[in-house]
């Protein structure tokens, strides 16, 4: 399992945010991943901001990327606003 928690992290880095071109990684809108050792993964992320127009977007990327990702039966990407994302919370460049 963890290897496929690796091979979705580094998956996760190619959907970018159109607004700041940085990875969703990097800009520490991930906050959960989860697989489980029959491929279901489970991410949690949200949007800089409650009610992003792009929320749909980036979680449809999420989505895309990873059914495509060998060993990945099933994604199920859930939207959440707790925390509150903030600035701080993204990589240093």
């Amino acid at each position: 399992m963890a290897d496929l928690q690796d091979r979705v992290r580094d998956r996760l880095r190619t959907v970018l945010d159109p607004e700041t071109g940085r990875d969703l990684l990097a800009m520490g809108m991930i906050y959960g991943i989860q697989a489980d050792d029959r491929g279901h993964v489970g991410i949690q992320m949200t949007t800089t901001t409650r009610g992003c127009p792009l929320a749909d977007f980036l979680r449809l990327g999420v989505e895309t990327a990873l059914q495509s990702l060998e060993g990945v039966a099933s994604v199920d990407v859930r939207l959440v606003w707790e925390p509150a994302w903030t600035p701080d919370r993204m990589a240093p460049l």
